[in-house]
């Protein structure tokens, strides 16, 4: 019989690459979402067999039972993600962020399996020169960095888990996300040739959607080694300013221009270098560069023109 996975918010970005990705692998993958920004990511899923699908919320306690009935692994992807997302409806952001996460804790069973995404702008700012590991205090500066430090708590506490630290991801998906950092720059470099950069020099990690797909096949299939731990997940050789990563689309867009100027500032205050090595240490590494990423969004963008590819207004 195959294990069953549940993915709460499977439509979106990421989990519209990692829905497929676990079906080719031989799970049986239930999804619910809302399909809140009225997504089709998933519709070629429905000729599987041991795909199916639930329209409903993450904080309907009946909806969540039905969920869960007979999940061997449960992996929250829905969340509100973002500091602009959750600045716009902060009760929102608290409920399904936080609360949602305690609920499903609450209600699953012991032997349910939890692998849950946070993310490494818990780390805030960083010591300039000094890699954050899983060790590194967390010190998040908006409310989406806070709702999802106290989610991976509660997770942690609750045991029977994994969670994924992931970097600014990036990457071509069927429920595309412009608006992250990697493939706005492009699409920028892209569409409007040039790009005004603020905070030019504060560095964050960076790794692709599929790298995050398979770091969740990896925690399956290693569960009861990495079980109860946090990890980062990102490009190890990818811990680049914002004037970095522009020098480095250049290279593949050639025509791009970027000026920096004080126009604006990251609500999340990234800046901080980030190190891998503890997940590389049990056999992941990343299979995507940033230069292959790259590649991939400028042929996207040929495609993708407008930007209701986003996740805020």
């Amino acid at each position: 019989m195959p294990v069953r996975v549940l993915v709460t918010g499977g439509a979106g970005y990421l989990g519209s690459v990692l829905v497929p990705t676990l079906l080719d692998r031989g799970y049986e993958v239930t999804v619910l979402d809302n399909f809140m920004y009225g997504q089709n990511s998933l519709v070629e899923c429905c000729v599987r067999r041991h795909f199916s699908v639930m329209r409903g919320d993450c904080r309907d306690r009946s909806v969540l039972a039905r969920a869960l009935d007979g999940a061997d692994y449960i992996i929250p992807l829905a969340a509100l993600v973002g500091a602009p997302a959750c600045q716009a409806d902060q009760t929102a952001a608290r409920s399904v962020n936080l609360d949602a996460v305690r609920l499903l804790l609450s209600m699953r069973s012991p032997r349910q399996r939890v692998i849950f995404p946070t993310t490494n702008s818990g780390y805030g700012i960083g010591e300039p020169g000094k890699l954050c590991t899983e060790e590194t205090p967390l010190k998040p500066l908006s409310l989406y960095g806070t709702t999802k430090v106290d989610a991976e708590r509660a997770v942690l506490d609750a045991g029977n888990c994994v969670t994924f630290r992931l970097a600014t991801v990036f990457g071509m998906s069927p429920r595309m996300r412009i608006d992250l950092l990697v493939n706005d720059f492009v699409h920028r470099a892209v569409t409007d040739r040039t790009v005004v950069v603020f905070e030019g020099d504060a560095k964050r990690n960076y790794v692709h959607v599929r790298d995050v797909a398979r770091a969740f096949l990896h925690a399956i299939g290693q569960f009861d080694r990495v079980q109860g731990q946090a990890y980062n997940v990102g490009l190890s050789d990818a811990n680049l300013s914002k004037l970095e990563l522009c020098a480095k689309i250049r290279e593949h867009v050639p025509s791009f221009v970027y000026l920096e100027a004080p126009v604006g500032e990251d609500p999340d205050k990234r800046d901080y270098i980030v190190s891998n090595e503890k997940i590389e240490q049990t056999g992941f590494r990343p299979e995507h560069s940033l230069d292959q990423g790259i590649e991939e969004l400028v042929k996207g963008y040929a495609i993708l023109r407008r930007s209701q590819y986003a996740n805020v207004a």
